[in-house]
């Protein structure tokens, strides 16, 4: 019984903050302060599945008490059968509920519930690799429509054989960040190029990078210092693309924390037709690269913690290889193989991330050491 102890000096410590939180948020001054209104308000989401969490648990152990005394002191057979029958489910479920409050207890990566921008970019092997970099958009898009998420290109630079030497999206909606984490890395393929006469297979590379999408009161960005220039967006798209200065590009300097040292940040959209929704996306994503920089140092904290590597640290490491001869996939973070490469493609990688969260709670279960 001293787990269950500990678990209910941990949920019961948490009772005070959780009544202190029900009566800040109602707090006209709390709520006119949004940065500190929108903090409070997730973390009484998550304190509020806690206390109910909590009633169901000492709901268990109280039905586990009752029944034993029932089993003890009552002759009566029917009394004995349904105390029986409640004590056996309360012990299936005590268990399982324990095992889901340990997680509930580990404290969630604030970034998870975040929306994402994510940036593909073909790697080493020339035209084969842009042209799975486009197969991995693809994945993903396919992947977004899954889940219901809107995914909006903000950028693309096409490569000369098909695919994209470099794509960039923002991807909105329920916990997107805390999905698409996972997929930070180099993805691997090796296969027999479309280009290649001789029928030999080649290994290529793209690599993924996932960013959580800051959010306005993340980041303080002057904007009078911003310096703004407009430009014709190129390509092919009948009259109005070459008449009209809807392309955007921006400067800003800026000092980064970790180093002192001022940087240029130079951000170009030319993804719509509408100057201002360009300059809407220009300023999201530059919002987000200085919000990237700043939390690198944090996401570097956390990966030196961490002896394997699941979601965070370095985005130049290996993580999957996509093998078309064998039509195999294999993450290298969990040692996770399977042989169904043409849906994987398609889209159907849930059930790979959800392998890599088990793994990553595992982890954070044994750092918390509850």
């Amino acid at each position: 019984m001293a787990d269950n102890n500990n678990i209910l000096e941990k949920l019961d410590g948490l009772v005070a903050r959780f009544e202190e939180i029900s009566t800040l948020i109602t707090d006209p001054a709390v709520i006119a302060d949004q940065k500190r209104y929108v903090k409070l308000t997730k973390e009484y989401k998550e304190l509020d599945d806690l206390m109910k969490a909590r009633k169901e648990y000492m709901q268990l152990l109280g039905n586990i008490d009752e029944a034993r005394n029932i089993l003890a002191n009552e002759q009566d057979a029917d009394m004995r059968e349904m105390a029986k029958e409640e004590m056996d489910s309360s012990q299936v479920r005590l268990p399982e509920l324990e095992e889901e409050i340990k997680l509930m207890l580990v404290p969630a990566d604030p970034q998870d519930s975040k929306n994402a921008i994510l940036e593909i970019r073909g790697g080493t092997g020339g035209d084969e690799a842009a042209i799975f970099a486009g197969d991995l958009f693809r994945m993903y898009t396919k992947f977004c429509e899954t889940k219901g998420w809107k995914l909006e290109v903000s950028s693309a630079n096409e490569g000369a054989a098909g695919g994209y030497k470099e794509i960039i999206c923002s991807v909105t909606g329920d916990n997107v960040y805390g999905t698409l984490k996972y997929e930070s890395g180099v993805h691997r393929v090796q296969r027999v190029p479309a280009t290649e006469t001789q029928g030999r297979v080649h290994t290529s590379a793209a690599s993924v990078a996932v960013l959580p999408e800051a959010e306005e009161f993340d980041v303080v960005i002057n904007e009078g210092e911003i310096k703004w220039d407009t430009f014709r967006s190129g390509g092919a798209g009948g009259q109005n693309v070459n008449k009209v200065e809807s392309g955007v590009r921006l400067r800003y300097l800026w000092k980064n924390p970790n180093t002192g040292v001022t940087e240029e940040i130079l951000i170009e959209c030319t993804e719509t037709r509408d100057q201002p929704k360009n300059k809407e996306r220009a300023l999201a994503r530059l919002r987000t690269f200085i919000y990237d920089k700043e939390h690198q140092k944090y996401i570097d904290d956390i990966a030196s913690k961490r002896k394997t590597m699941v979601s965070t640290g370095d985005r130049s490491a290996k993580i999957r290889t996509y093998n078309y001869p064998q039509g195999r996939i294999t993450d290298h973070r969990i040692n996770y193989t399977i042989y169904n490469l043409a849906a994987f493609m398609d889209g159907d990688i849930q059930d790979c991330i959800d392998h890599l969260i088990v793994a990553e709670n595992a982890e954070r279960l044994k750092e918390s050491e509850l």
